[in-house]
């Protein structure tokens, strides 16, 4: 007989989340010890696991694919939890992020899937709370705010993941920095308190790689994290903390550790800092990424190939939970 092999999976270990009641309209710090933290989670380990793995998906690129490729995957018995980027998915991208907007067709939808009692929505972003808020415009759903470091549930109880003072301080001196040291020829700093995206769009293109590579190096300088985006670099902070890590704790919070059983589970998003979210949810929700490139590895499900179609997608979730009541 063969012998069981048994391994043990050492967890890294997170900061905790600490839950604070709404804050007022500038971002302030958690509260302290007596607020009600969330812990570490139990996990089953297993001798073989599949891991997430990327891959080149199937393109959707018009209505009629949905009904194609998804056609019985939602079950309308089930509650729907929608988690959806906001930037380059439900707003295209902009040359400005103040000048993002969305368009009827989508907001009409949005507010439509808001108010059916069977669909969880939640938009998770890489802007800070408020902002995405005000962008949105939805009262009465979940938004998560810098890449999930800030979130406010639909009751409105805050869930702030809890940075250190260091980090925080470093933050501040990273922000000097940048301002000091890379703002240059057009570039400049979205500061969201706690994180932040250096634009570079506007940066004229002879001089784009020189501008990010100083960037990059400051972001890291400081400890922080850089990540690619759309014309900018994404500075986050060092925790092992994202749109995946968000995603999971919401599904939780909101249906409970078994929550891959009780709900179906679709995820939209256009970014690399989405890809924590597929990368979660893979093989127990569907995932869409929007992209127009066909050779695009990815942890989606699915390709969008444009923007437009986002607008297609939650036409048609919209429909199959109204048909199948």
């Amino acid at each position: 007989n063969q012998g069981i092999i048994s391994s043990i999976l050492l967890l890294p270990i997170y900061s905790k989340l600490v839950s604070t009641q709404r804050a007022a309209s500038t971002l302030t710090p958690p509260k302290p010890p007596d607020s009600e933290f969330i812990g570490f989670h139990s996990v089953t380990v297993r001798t073989l696991v599949r891991m997430p793995e990327k891959h080149i998906p199937p393109k959707i690129e018009r209505f009629e694919d949905f009904e194609v490729h998804l056609r019985g995957s939602l079950n309308p018995n089930k509650t729907l939890a929608l988690l959806l980027d906001y930037d380059g998915t439900l707003a295209p991208i902009a040359d400005h992020p103040d000048k993002t907007i969305m368009s009827i067709a989508i907001e009409t939808i949005l507010n439509k899937l808001a108010k059916n009692p069977n669909i969880f929505l939640a938009i998770i972003s890489g802007r800070a709370l408020d902002d995405i808020k005000n962008k949105i415009g939805i009262n009465g759903i979940t938004y998560a705010g810098n890449h999930g470091l800030e979130i406010e549930s639909a009751d409105n109880s805050r869930h702030d993941y809890r940075l250190s003072e260091e980090i925080l301080e470093n933050y501040n001196r990273l922000v000097k920095d940048l301002q000091e040291n890379a703002v240059k020829n057009n570039a400049w700093v979205e500061d969201k308190r706690i994180s932040l995206s250096f634009h570079y769009r506007a940066v004229p293109v002879n001089m784009k790689a020189a501008v990010k590579q100083e960037a990059t190096r400051i972001i890291e300088k400081h400890g922080y994290t850089a990540n690619a985006a759309h014309e900018a670099i994404e500075a986050k902070p060092p925790v092992v903390w994202n749109k995946g890590e968000a995603s999971v704790f919401l599904l939780k919070e909101q249906f409970g550790e078994d929550w891959s059983k009780k709900v179906n589970v679709v995820f939209v998003g256009d970014d690399t800092t989405d890809e924590d979210a597929m990368q979660k949810l893979q093989g127990v929700g569907k995932s869409f990424r929007i992209s127009s490139d066909p050779e695009m590895k990815t942890f989606a499900d699915f390709r969008l190939t444009s923007q437009d179609l986002v607008g297609d997608l939650l036409s048609w979730i919209s429909n199959t939970y109204e048909n199948e009541e």
